[in-house]
């Protein structure tokens, strides 16, 4: 009896301490992919410190886990994240074994813009990049013009030192070569593409597609050197509220804020609000005039789209954008615009847009698109105004058709251009329709062989027939490695004050020394892309190119002639760019991801035997991206970074005591985020860490910033100024020399709030 009463006391004792130290519980299991195991997959409890990644065999455990509902994370570069509920029990050994899925956007991502229809990037045999909210998130702008800073191969270039408007280079090609489109709509040209980038919000971007080299036998003449395609945001799959909202040492204000809204069964609208505001004059150079523009801009955004049967297209957006931006001395006043007192520019632009998209009902594949803007400008430069309207209307159908072995695409457009200005070169306004037809067939010549053969018809009444033939040959070497050839012809008419803004700025004379002809070029670009997932866990990812465009009639301005005046006329010789490009993509199992890009490239202009650099080109440019998160603290740190080699500068004649040359420069950024908060990121971070600017290593950057209007500079019978004590350079007012962002360090902190 005594034994009996001993063992009850001990199981009774037992059950006491147990339940005083209770027994941790654990997970364990097994990741595959089609049955085979997947290694060093990383396996977390969201919102804890416990975690691990699979063995070589696939197999996980995770322990000491206390009793709770969690959930648990399973992620792998390549593969679609994996994520579970659970309830876990004292003591209990609960397996969990998970299937991940290849993710298409890691592997082979869907891209329209190369062909005018969705095809796997892979199987593209035009190049594609493609960057995500992702990407844009990891160094936050403003806008779309900003945010492009840290693309290999594509630059923005700020034209003015004074109201900062700018373009956006492609291999060194100037920016009225990339024709920039929403949703596939060339609606972003002439005006918009000086004054209208910075009104497209970062938040409202679902990925951006860039090509670089011809696509004018689809997009016709504009997309000579490349085009970027914005593709927004979908009604249907986009979250339930968002917004995004930060601030700079400089105080500069930014908010997006986003909700998707459903309407009946089968409607969704996604509205957009972007705001940006920078009403503080900085002086950090010393030069009386303002660092940075000044500005004021809102740009609201509204897309529908509609449940059709058989996943049939159907959206429509609208945007309206307004801006008022104004630099020059620092007691400028708006009471001071269009004046001779005080210098300043002010700009004030007014622009909507809308455009929709709509799949036939009918068994064949015809999609019909259509856009249209109107762009009004109201500028002042100094006491120079610059009055200007632009309409763009485009409407195209085009017909998908697959037989057998070929891959076709035809297509119809017409294109409604209405511009006038107030300026020498308009002497009335155009008014001008370009009807256009358009052929593709992709022929798939074996299986790993296919060759695409494309020929666009152009009718201008100003020149008459055009013709833009383009070819692609693609080789498939393997699933992951793929060879390009691409070629093609571009051909662009300009329209000299919508895309040279020193045409209107300083005191130079505009001169036009005949009637200019349409630009004309031949495009040959080679690309080798290869993807290397290693069996630790690694991913590579390399993309090279090389490239050759060569210009005929290209239309140059000429700031050497004579200092006191731009002529622009057809370059009598040719001018070429060539050069080479390569990015490297890395991610390591452990978290550690890197992006690497290097262009070295040499554009040209030759005429009378003598060739010169073309002026504001760099010759070689690096951008990088070093990624790492803290799992166990959800944060994550980005180190972005860009670097620009030498670039030829105008100068103003043999006297200027500025570099010819710019420096080597860089412009630098950190940024860490907080994750551990549902639906929440905080993140904040240093721009420019290394406080660069211009004005490092010159005597000044604008010239003559004491007499903006040329009040007190002497000239001759020829009109060229002249050396005096008070102009001891021979000098104008001029504040084309830039070359790069004349904004210096500054810390930034946000909050973004997500509801899916």
């Amino acid at each position: 009896m005594k034994y009996y009463f001993n063992h009850i006391i001990f199981i009774a004792l037992l059950g006491y301490f147990t339940n005083l130290f209770p027994q941790d519980a654990s997970i364990l299991g097994k990741v595959t992919e089609n049955g085979e195991p997947l290694p060093f997959v990383n396996i977390l409890l969201k919102g804890t410190q416990i975690g691990s990644s699979t063995n070589v065999d696939g197999q996980y455990q995770l322990s000491n886990i206390t009793t709770g509902d969690y959930v648990l994370t399973a992620t792998s570069i390549g593969y679609i994240s994996y994520q579970t509920t659970l309830t876990i029990r004292e003591g209990e050994s609960k397996t969990v074994n998970i299937a991940l899925e290849a993710s298409a956007q890691a592997l082979d991502e869907t891209v329209v813009t190369g062909t005018l229809k969705p095809v796997s990037r892979l199987e593209s045999p035009v190049p594609v990049e493609v960057y995500t909210p992702t990407f844009l998130k990891k160094n936050p702008t403003p806008s779309i013009f900003d945010a492009l800073q840290n693309v290999n191969g594509v630059r923005p270039q700020i034209n003015c030192n004074v109201c900062n408007t700018g373009d956006i280079h492609i291999n060194g090609l100037e920016g009225p070569y990339t024709l920039v489109l929403i949703d596939g709509m060339p609606i972003v040209s002439g005006l918009g593409t000086v004054y209208g980038l910075t009104g497209i919000p970062n938040s409202l971007i679902d990925q951006i597609e860039i090509v670089k080299g011809p696509a004018s036998s689809l997009y016709g003449s504009e997309a000579v050197g490349g085009l970027i395609n914005i593709i927004t945001k979908n009604a249907i799959t986009a979250p339930e509220f968002f917004a995004d909202g930060f601030v700079t040492g400089w105080g500069e204000y930014n908010l997006d804020v986003g909700s998707k809204i459903q309407v009946g069964k089968k409607a969704n609208m996604l509205l957009g609000i972007n705001y940006f505001n920078y009403d503080v004059p900085i002086d950090n150079n010393g030069d009386n005039f303002t660092d940075v523009t000044l500005q004021d801009r809102i740009s609201i955004f509204q897309k529908w789209d509609f449940e059709r049967d058989n996943s049939r297209i159907f959206s429509i957006a609208g945007r309206f954008f307004y801006e008022d931006r104004w630099g020059g001395e620092m007691q400028w006043t708006p009471e001071f615009r269009g004046g001779d007192e005080i210098y300043g520019e002010s700009i004030y632009t007014r622009r909507w847009e809308i455009l929709g998209k709509y799949q036939l009902p009918i068994p064949e594949k015809m999609l019909l698109s259509l856009s249209y803007n109107d762009h009004n400008q109201n500028s002042v430069y100094g006491d120079t105004q610059y009055l200007a309207d632009q309409r763009i209307g485009f409407a195209q159908l085009t017909w998908d058709k697959s037989s057998g072995n070929h891959d076709f695409l035809f297509g119809s457009a017409v294109r409604y251009n209405y511009y006038d200005d107030n300026t020498p070169a308009t002497a009335e306004a155009d008014n001008i329709w370009i009807p256009s037809i358009f052929a593709q067939d992709e022929i798939k010549l074996a299986p790993r062989h296919s060759f695409l053969a494309g020929l666009r018809y152009d009718y201008d009444k100003r020149h008459g027939n055009i013709f833009t033939p383009r070819a692609a040959y693609k080789w498939k070497i393997s699933d992951n490695d793929i060879f390009r050839i691409n070629a093609g012809t571009g051909f662009r008419v300009v329209n000299l004050f919508t895309e040279d803004h020193a045409a209107l700025t300083g005191a130079r004379e505009v001169i036009i020394t005949e009637e200019l002809k349409p630009e004309r070029s031949v495009n040959v670009n080679l690309n080798y892309l290869k993807k290397i997932y290693s069996d630790n866990g690694t991913f590579v990812g390399i993309d090279a190119s090389a490239f050759y465009t060569h210009f005929s009639n290209i239309i140059l301005p000429d700031y050497d002639t004579n200092p006191n005046q731009i002529i622009y006329d057809n370059l009598d010789g040719k001018s070429v760019s060539k050069g080479i490009s390569a990015n490297l993509d890395v991610v390591f199992p452990n978290g550690i991801k890197f992006l690497l890009g290097a262009t070295w490239q040499d554009v040209s202009n030759t005429e009378n035997g003598i060739t010169q650099q073309q002026i504001l080109t760099e010759s070689i440019t690096g951008t990088w991206n070093l990624s790492y998160t803290f799992r166990m603290l959800d944060l994550s740190v980005d180190y972005t970074g860009n670097l620009y080699g030498p670039m030829r500068l105008p100068l103003l004649g043999d006297l200027d005591p500025r570099q010819e040359y710019s420096p080597t420069w860089s412009i630098q950024n950190i940024q860490f985020t907080y994750k551990g908060w549902n639906n929440f990121e905080v993140y904040g971070g240093i721009k420019n860490l290394l406080d660069w600017t211009p004005n490092k290593g010159n005597p000044f950057i604008i010239a003559r910033t004491n007499d903006p209007f040329d009040k007190n500079v002497t000239f001759d019978a020829n009109g060229n100024a002249v050396a005096t004590p008070d102009n001891p350079y021979a000098l104008t007012f001029d504040p084309s020399y830039v070359y790069a962002p004349n904004q210096g360090i500054r810390g930034f902190f946000g909050i973004r709030y997500t509801v899916f």
